[in-house]
């Protein structure tokens, strides 16, 4: 599956029904397998995009599962659109050079460490 941490769907006004608009033809194909979702290119763009039939709503719900969150949503014109993200499980940090496993390090659990109550229990165990 492609790193593909953000998704922007769109739909008319209609947002009880579909169609929506869930991505463009570089998205995830897996992703838009599980949204129902087919390539189409429509008469007059010089581009295509994949569109369901499920109503917005339905798909913020499937996206919802897939461990997406939504980070905006805004109107312009007739088009509601939403923008959502999904966090990486987990991040690795390697080296530029020829891959070593023993040179990587998983930024997930320093960041734990940084976190603010174990930044708090540090500075509480050294007093």
């Amino acid at each position: 599956m492609k790193n593909m941490p953000h998704v922007i769907i769109s739909s008319q006004v209609r947002l009880d029904v579909g169609p929506t608009f869930v991505g463009d033809e570089w998205s995830d194909p897996e992703l838009m397998e599980s949204l129902n979702a087919s390539l189409i290119k429509q008469l007059g763009n010089n581009y295509a995009q994949y569109k369901t039939e499920l109503a917005p709503r339905q798909v913020l719900d499937r996206l919802e599962t897939k461990g997406f969150r939504l980070l905006a949503m805004t109107g312009v014109g007739q088009t509601c659109i939403w923008t959502l993200h999904k966090e990486p499980s987990t991040v690795s940090a390697c080296s530029n050079d020829d891959f070593d496993s023993s040179k990587c390090m998983d930024i997930s659990s320093t960041n734990e460490m940084n976190s603010p109550s174990n930044t708090e229990l540090k500075s509480n165990a050294s007093q």
